[in-house]
């Protein structure tokens, strides 16, 4: 007899496995599988926690190699690429292991394998030896994530044309690398191979980088990084890639239709990930997906057939782990017939480079698209006392309020800790806070979180320090 299950989850990334161990504490036998052969899907293992180790470590290296010039001499400091690279390794095996605690802990049925539909409410599982199981569900959570895309005609083979995936292996630092595309991934990576001693060129066919982002935090960051050395050509289009011997030829036409070649040792393809929904049999069983294979849903994460629901990556919105998470939650509460919910407002961005980029809610130029009629106050980190102390002066903070209730409606860093930073105000807009919520809320001096609250009071021209 077919085992069978109350709900199945397929995917264990951060959205598959918090949504299963959510089902779990609500007193449903639940289940849940993964292809990857480890859990915590592209963020744990391929994607934000490794990139972040490397982030971090990049940046140790390149802050000890100029610690003389702050009066601390330590000699030569040489880069151990492989040491390095199993400091990363060790991270995500920690992590990966303690996930698959979590499920047993919480008495979740792990399979490891590849899941797919035979009907809405039977599994069959595949694993790597090509051992089947079938299992029975009443309802499915799909969280299967997404994969990177590539350009038309252009392959990764991950060793010279490579996805984020192959930046995070590299054997060793390229002399020169070619980053297509000035998003979040892609400017995280060049900063790490940057900082380890690549000479970094980011290719990217708009005029700005971080499309999405505030555009006057998006200039000061570009700014930033090319004082560190990465080198930008905007409004280029890559017309092909092709291999050679010592590396690749990236072919690209500007704006005005020159044609111009950058030899390099890696490409980095960083132009977007798609959902991951093939091999799940989605269409057999009549899922429907929309024109970008994204599955669609209702409000309460459910398809088109009733048992059925998605979450994360695979369906509208952005691409981030934290969302997942969030809408994991939500989803099992809303099965156990609860009230899940997301505020998609309040749903924070971050870029790990050197310095951070933060932001939540809405951007200036989006307030303006909806013709809505906002106020402004911004603090710089030149001004901010303990920035000043450790040196780490760069960015600012800016936060947009209603002109009439004062009700904050997004705010935007670029500074060191952003990421931490945006948690205050991500808190303050979850309860509907007032700008003046923030500026008479007392924060520690010395600390980054006062640049938040003089930000704030400069939102009614009251700045203290500025």
């Amino acid at each position: 007899m077919l085992e069978k299950f109350q709900v199945v989850v397929i995917g264990g990334g951060p959205g598959g496995y918090v949504c299963a161990i959510r089902l779990a504490q609500l007193g449903l036998k639940t289940a849940c599988i993964e292809s990857r052969g480890s859990l915590g899907g592209t963020c744990l293992n391929v994607g934000c926690i490794p990139s972040k180790s490397l982030l971090n470590l990049s940046e140790e290296f390149h802050k000890v190699k100029n610690l003389s010039s702050k009066g601390i001499e330590i000699g030569d400091v040489k880069l151990n690429l492989p040491k390095m690279m199993k400091s990363k390794d060790k991270a995500v095996t920690v992590l990966t292991k303690g996930v698959e605690f979590l499920l047993k802990k919480n008495k979740v049925t792990y399979f490891k394998g590849m899941g797919s539909f035979i009907s809405k409410n039977q599994i069959l599982i595949k694993n790597d030896e090509n051992k089947e199981t079938l299992i029975n569900t009443e309802k499915t959570v799909i969280a299967t994530g997404s994969v990177p895309v590539s350009l038309p005609g252009i392959e990764f083979d991950e060793k010279i044309i490579v996805s984020s995936t192959g930046a995070l292996k590299l054997e060793n630092v390229p002399k020169k690398m070619v980053v297509v595309g000035g998003g979040y991934i892609g400017l995280e990576m060049g900063s790490v191979w940057s900082r380890l001693g690549a000479e970094v060129h980011v290719v990217e066919f708009l005029d700005h980088i971080t499309p999405g982002m505030d555009k006057e935090v998006s200039n000061e960051f570009m700014k930033i990084l090319k004082k560190q050395g990465i080198n930008f050509h905007m409004k280029h289009k890559v017309e092909s890639v092709k291999k050679k011997s010592s590396g690749a030829v990236v072919s690209t036409l500007d704006e005005d239709g020159n044609k111009k070649d950058f030899e390099c040792n890696i490409v980095l393809i960083s132009v977007g990930r798609k959902p991951n929904t093939e091999g799940l049999n989605l269409e057999k069983i009549g899922v429907e997906l929309d024109e970008r294979k994204r599955v669609k849903i209702n409000k309460n994460y459910q398809t088109n057939l009733d048992d059925i629901f998605a979450i994360g990556d695979v369906i509208e919105g952005p691409m981030l782990a934290h969302k997942a998470e969030d809408e994991g939650i939500a989803v099992a509460e809303n099965i156990s017939g609860q009230s899940g919910h997301v505020n998609y407002d309040t749903i924070p961005g971050v870029i790990y480079t050197s310095p951070e980029v933060a932001s939540i809610g809405k951007t200036e130029e989006q307030l303006k698209e909806k013709n809505i009629i906002y106020k402004i106050g911004k603090f710089s980190f030149m001004a901010n006392s303990r920035a000043k102390a450790i040196d780490e002066t760069e960015g600012f903070v800016k936060i947009l309020a209603d002109e009439k209730t004062d009700k904050v409606l997004g705010a935007h860093l670029i500074g060191p800790h952003a990421g931490e930073l945006i948690a205050e105000i991500g808190v303050a807009m979850e309860f509907g806070a007032s700008s003046e919520d923030i500026a008479r809320t007392c924060h520690a001096h010395p600390t980054f979180s006062e640049a938040v609250k003089e930000a704030a009071l400069s939102v009614d021209k009251r700045a203290i320090h500025s």
